[in-house]
C-alpha cells in the first residue's frame, strides 16, 4: 500500500463518504467511479496528477497531504490548508521564529 493509497482510504472512511461518492465528486465517470476508487485505495492504480488534484479538491485537503509519509506532518498540512491567508501568513511567521531563532 502506498502513502498515497493510504491517506486516501482513512480520510475517505473517516468522512463517511463512499468510494463511488468520491469518485463521482472527483469528476470520474459515474459507471467507474468505485471501481477506479477501490484500485487507488489498494495501491493497484496510481491515478494521475489532474485526478489527485480533483480527488484533492473533492475532500478540501491540499494535494501534499496525500504523499506525507509523516502523520503529523500530514495533520499540519491539513490544518494549514483549513486556514485563511493572514492566519497562514501568521503561522509561517511563528514557525520561522521557532525555527531559525533558537
Amino acid at each position: 500500500m502506498t502513502t498515497f493509497s493510504k491517506r486516501l482510504k482513512e480520510t475517505r472512511k473517516a468522512r463517511g463518504i463512499s468510494q463511488e461518492r468520491l469518485g463521482i465528486d472527483a469528476g470520474i465517470e459515474p459507471a467507474s467511479a468505485s471501481a477506479r476508487m477501490n484500485q487507488y485505495e489498494k495501491g493497484v492504480h496510481q491515478p494521475g496528477e489532474n485526478v489527485v488534484k480533483q480527488i484533492a479538491a473533492a475532500l478540501n485537503l491540499p494535494v501534499p497531504y496525500f504523499y506525507c509519509e509523516d502523520d503529523e506532518m500530514a495533520h499540519l498540512l491539513q490544518c494549514f490548508h483549513l486556514l485563511k491567508e493572514k492566519d497562514r501568513k501568521d503561522v509561517v511567521d511563528l514557525v520561522e521564529r521557532l525555527a531559525f531563532n533558537h
